[in-house]
């Protein structure tokens, strides 16, 4: 982050962004759904959800920068997130029509199954809106056979519908070939007069194929599945009915189980959120306190620290989000004082930051409070020293704790997030129920300029090998080559658009997606206990 980029600027960035996503295919195919007597996918999620709740978007930025011999695809070309319907959470997949026709890239599949996911694992009704041409041709053998690729939304709707986790789905555009599995394997189906079609093949595979001439309305129109076949429930004359038809239905689902999950009257943060602005330094080399940037989260800004004087570049604290119980494990980024009375880097995690964390992890899941991550860490104490006192057994139970937790983990990448400190502070590859983050985030294997000076020595050295010479000219434009390119995929937006993370927010927003997350975890009761396995002491 340069001098010029301070967190204000950035959220400037964020939001012109997220602007920009929200037209997905643009203006003119907007216009076009509107011709057609169809609102977009964000209209209609805008008209399902409760007036004045809040729609938490998942993967706003997928497909950001990808695909772009495509002509781009825009939020992956589907939009999801939890938001209110009839005073229930639900999870809402929303195709857009605009962007490709709602055509599925290999990205939005991801994306699908990322939505499946948090509704599996929350038991959240899942709502779709389908309106969509089906698998991108041109890049099939990205989305078709494997075990993440498209067919697996069908296995997943298989398995929620078992599970007793209500499905529906609104036929609102075109519904093709394998992707007509998806709403007829929910649990009721709705489809839109004029406008909703579902069939597997379309009149024009249906002439080449069986030399069979029909129109697409009585091959597979609201009116044929309604009355013939059998395939749809109920036909609705334009999208918004068929949308309150769906509030209706989502009013009369039972109440969910409760996890059991500790929630007090809610107060606010005596810190103001907007104070983090300022207290996150432009600088990322810069240290800081992260402790008033909790404290800017936190009910009532009151943190009760675990172990405060031992392992010190870990912050472990109990406190209330919203009213809810949470464990905090947060990356301290000032320097420190260890308890032998050396000095220690912030944002590296020690052994005994490690040992500590594990013991608060088990400790949380022992009471069951759910545990929040905040990152930045450039990952652990290497050296020798560090080897000699066990830096990798400690790390090894800190990973292991996180691995094998069982209360709802939810992450924030709020600053550095670098190689194995990526994954002790749960990292996606370590199941958070969400992960954000803030615009000043970084994911890689390590920093940028250390990756750089890596890279140029390997580089060198292979061109020597070949008899080769390097002027210092030609080694410093190597170094910056190699410095922008690793920059570029350091980005938020990079990791974003790859669902590496669930989104980009403004920090404010933080608190609340916390509550939001803790709401929606508590209605799917934990049933497996806590269980480390195996641990070297």
């Amino acid at each position: 982050m340069t001098s010029q980029e301070s967190l204000p600027h950035l959220i400037e960035i964020l939001n012109q962004k997220y602007e920009q996503v929200k037209l997905g295919g643009g203006k003119k195919k907007i216009e076009a759904q509107h011709q057609k007597g169809k609102l977009t996918a964000r209209e209609r999620i805008d008209y399902l959800i409760d007036p004045g709740s809040h729609f938490l978007e998942i993967g706003a930025f997928v497909g950001d920068g990808m695909y772009e011999e495509e002509g781009g695809c825009p939020s992956g070309g589907v939009v999801t997130g939890i938001g209110y319907v009839s005073g229930k959470q639900c999870m809402i997949v929303a195709n857009d029509a605009t962007v490709k026709a709602g055509a599925w890239f290999p990205i939005a599949a991801k994306k699908n199954l990322r939505a499946q996911e948090i509704a599996m694992e929350n038991r959240l009704p899942v709502i779709y809106l389908v309106d969509s041409a089906g698998v991108f041709l041109p890049m099939q053998a990205e989305v078709f056979a494997d075990k993440e690729h498209f067919g697996r939304i069908f296995r997943n709707n298989a398995q929620m519908s078992a599970m007793g986790i209500v499905q529906i789905s609104a036929i609102m555009g075109a519904c093709v070939a394998g992707g007509a599995y998806l709403p007829i394997m929910s649990d009721e189906a709705f489809i839109v007069e004029g406008t909703g079609s579902v069939f597997l093949a379309g009149p024009y595979l249906v002439k080449s194929s069986i030399g069979e001439d029909i129109d697409a309305e009585s091959l597979g129109g609201a009116a044929m599945h309604c009355e013939i076949s059998g395939v749809t429930d109920n036909k609705f004359p334009d999208d918004k009915s068929c949308l309150d038809a769906i509030k209706r239905h989502i009013d009369k689902i039972g109440k969910p189980q409760s996890a059991g999950f500790d929630r007090k009257t809610t107060q606010a943060p005596s810190r103001k959120p907007e104070e983090i602005y300022n207290l996150l330094p432009t600088d990322r080399l810069k240290p800081y306190d992260v402790l008033p940037i909790l404290e800017c989260i936190v009910d009532n800004s009151e943190l009760d620290e675990y172990k405060p004087d031992y392992g010190k570049t870990l912050i472990c604290a109990y406190a209330r989000v919203d009213g809810w119980a949470v464990g905090i494990v947060a990356n301290q980024r000032k320097m420190v004082r260890s308890g032998k009375g050396e000095m220690q880097m912030g944002g590296v995690i020690y052994a005994e930051a490690a040992d500590k964390a594990a013991r608060f992890i088990m400790n949380c899941n022992q009471k069951k409070i759910p545990l929040v991550f905040f990152h930045d860490v450039t990952g652990f104490m290497v050296g020798s020293r560090a080897e000699q006192g066990g830096i990798i057994k400690d790390g090894a139970k800190m990973v292991n704790a996180v691995a094998n937790s069982v209360v709802p983990k939810f992450t924030f990448i709020i600053g550095n997030s670098y190689g194995a400190g990526n994954y002790a502070m749960c990292g996606k590859a370590y199941d958070p129920r969400l992960i954000f983050a803030w615009p000043t985030a970084q994911m890689a294997v390590m920093s940028g300029a250390t990756a750089a000076r890596t890279l140029l020595q390997v580089q060198t050295a292979t061109l020597k090998a070949k008899g080769q010479t390097i002027t210092p000219e030609a080694e410093k434009e190597l170094l910056s080559q190699i410095t922008d390119r690793y920059n570029q995929e350091l980005s938020p937006y990079y990791a974003a658009a790859r669902l590496w993370v669930d989104g980009i927010i403004d920090p404010v927003a933080t608190r609340r997606i916390i509550s939001a997350g803790i709401t929606a975890a508590d209605q799917a009761p934990i049933e497996k206990p806590f269980n480390v396995g195996v641990i070297q002491v």
